[in-house]
C-alpha cells in the first residue's frame, strides 16, 4: 500500500510525521508547497491533515504571546481538595486566556498558564476570580521571566527528512523575545477578530477571515505576518499525546544556583523529551514540562539527563494525571496533551 492510500487505522506513519514536521516549522505553509517537498500530492498532504485532525491527534492553534502587548505570562500552583481539583481545572478550562490546564498526580494540584491581555484583566484572575474561588486552599504565582528556545521543536521529527527537503522547508521562526523598552503592540477590533479565527483554527483561510474583519485577503495576509513579526501571534500544534505512544507526562520544578540558571536553561531545552522549559520568579526559579513513553524513561530522564547539569539544587518532578486545556483547547479524557 503506497503512502497515499495509507490505513487510518495506523495512528502515524513516515508521512504523518513528516507532515507533521512541516507544520511545526510553518503551521500556515501552503499543503502544494508541502506536498513538493516531500515528494506527495497536494491532496494527498491536505487529505492526511484532515485526517489527524478528525482522529484528534493533532490541532493547530493561533496563539497571542502578550509580551508585546506590555503583559507577562504567569504559571499558577493551586493546591485544593482532592474532591474539588476536577471541579477547579474544569472551571479554570474555561476562560479564555488560561490555558495548558493539568490536574497532577498528587490528585490536589491543578497548575495553568495565565495570559491576561490588561491590568484589569490580570488583577481579575489574579487577585479576585482565582484566589476567591472555594475550591482554592492554596496559591502559588510564579511570572515567566524568560523561556529557552528550542533548535527544535516536539516532537522533533527532522530526522525523518533529507538534508535538502529540510533546507526547502527552511528554518522555523526564531522565538520572539523582548528588544528594549519598545512602544507595546496595539490591537485594533479587526485584529481581535482575526486572532480569536486563528484561535480555533490556526490554519484558517485569509478568504474567511476577511469574511470576518471586513478586509481584503490580501490585508490580512500583510496584517497576520506583521503580527508574527511582532511577535504577538505564534502557533502551536497540540498533540494527543497518549495515543502517540507518551503515556508519562510531568512538570519539573527546579531550584537552581543564580549563575548556572541560563546555561542550565539552555542545555534543558537540548534534551528531546523537553517540551517547554522557562526561567520563573518564586521559590523555584526553573520549570520544565516533558514528555517521555514511561515511567522509567522519566525516570532515566530525571537521574541522568537532568541529574548532571551543574548548579541544579533540587528538583520536584509531579506527574501530570490529566490535561483539561492544552493552548486553546478544551480536551475530554480521549485527549491528553503536553504542559504547559
Amino acid at each position: 500500500m503506497d503512502a497515499e492510500h495509507a490505513d487510518e487505522s495506523a495512528i502515524l506513519d513516515t508521512l504523518d510525521k513528516q507532515i507533521i514536521h512541516g507544520l511545526v516549522t510553518d503551521a500556515r505553509i501552503p499543503f502544494a508547497r508541502l506536498g513538493a517537498i516531500l515528494g506527495v500530492s497536494e491532496q494527498t498532504v491536505a487529505r492526511r491533515y484532515r485526517s489527524l485532525r478528525r482522529r484528534g491527534l493533532l490541532h493547530v492553534a493561533g496563539q497571542v504571546n502578550t509580551v508585546p502587548l506590555g503583559r507577562t505570562r504567569w504559571i499558577l500552583r493551586m493546591r485544593t481538595a482532592p474532591n474539588r481539583a476536577v471541579a477547579l481545572a474544569e472551571a479554570l478550562a474555561r476562560q479564555p486566556d488560561v490555558s495548558w490546564v493539568s490536574l497532577l498526580a498528587t490528585g490536589f494540584e491543578v497548575t495553568c498558564v495565565c495570559r491576561p491581555r490588561s491590568v484589569e484583566r490580570q488583577d481579575e484572575l489574579l487577585l479576585r476570580m482565582i484566589p476567591r474561588a472555594t475550591q482554592v486552599l492554596e496559591l502559588t504565582v510564579h511570572e515567566v521571566m524568560r523561556q529557552f528556545p528550542f533548535a527544535e521543536e516536539w516532537p522533533r521529527y527532522s530526522g525523518l527528512l533529507t538534508a535538502e527537503q529540510l533546507r526547502e522547508l527552511g528554518p522555523r521562526p526564531p522565538m520572539w523575545e523582548p528588544r528594549g523598552p519598545e512602544r507595546s503592540v496595539q490591537l485594533s477590533r479587526e485584529d481581535e477578530a482575526m486572532l480569536a479565527i486563528l484561535g480555533r483554527d490556526g490554519r484558517a483561510s485569509y478568504a474567511r477571515i476577511a469574511g470576518v474583519t471586513g478586509w481584503s485577503a490580501s490585508r490580512v495576509a500583510r496584517r497576520m505576518s506583521e503580527l508574527i513579526e511582532s511577535g504577538v501571534l505564534y502557533f502551536d500544534l497540540d498533540f494527543a499525546l497518549e495515543r502517540m505512544g507518551y503515556v508519562s507526562r510531568a512538570m519539573l520544578w527546579m531550584r537552581v544556583r543564580p549563575g548556572d540558571l541560563e546555561a542550565a536553561g539552555r542545555a534543558i531545552a537540548t534534551h528531546p523529551e523537553v517540551a517547554f522549559v522557562a526561567a520563573t520568579t518564586g521559590t523555584a526559579n526553573l520549570v520544565a514540562a516533558v514528555v517521555c513513553h514511561d515511567t522509567a524513561h522519566l525516570y532515566r530522564y530525571v537521574t541522568e539527563s537532568l541529574g548532571v547539569l551543574p548548579g541544579i539544587n533540587d528538583v520536584q518532578v509531579l506527574s501530570a494525571l490529566r490535561m483539561f486545556k492544552q493552548s486553546s483547547t478544551l480536551l475530554d479524557d480521549r485527549k491528553v496533551g503536553i504542559v504547559p
